[in-house]
């Protein structure tokens, strides 16, 4: 009992040990590369043949801010993800609230009267 106690104790202490990291390269970083206009139009038309690369309003021609076309590309890009995660956790609460899930506790003092009277 006294060597599986023991043992416990060193697997335990070895989680709190400093751990040395071999240095990363800095070839990830070299290797980024901006997306330009016909990169787009190529990956639209590999992912979907059917549509292919539609922009309406030309946004991939633009340049924003005095930036680059590449650099309002990317900033796009950025903003479609963001934007699109903000979307999907407002759904959620949507759904989430509309079938009766709510916190436990009142946000604001007055807000069961205030509730209460706005759904009578």
């Amino acid at each position: 009992l006294q060597v599986e106690m023991l043992a416990c104790g060193v697997v335990a202490s070895a989680a709190f040990a400093p751990v040395s990291l071999a240095p990363r390269a800095s070839a990830a970083r070299a290797s980024v590369q901006m997306e330009t206009v016909s990169d787009l139009k190529g990956l639209a038309t590999s992912l979907n043949p059917v549509v292919g690369f539609w922009d309406p309003l030309k946004l991939a021609e633009a340049e924003f801010w005095d930036n680059t076309n590449e650099e309002t590309i990317g900033f796009l890009r950025h903003a479609e993800i963001k934007h699109g995660r903000v979307a999907m956790a407002a759904f959620v609460g949507y759904v989430l609230q509309s079938n009766g899930v709510h916190f436990p506790w009142a946000p604001y003092p007055g807000f069961d009267a205030a509730a209460s009277a706005a759904m009578s």
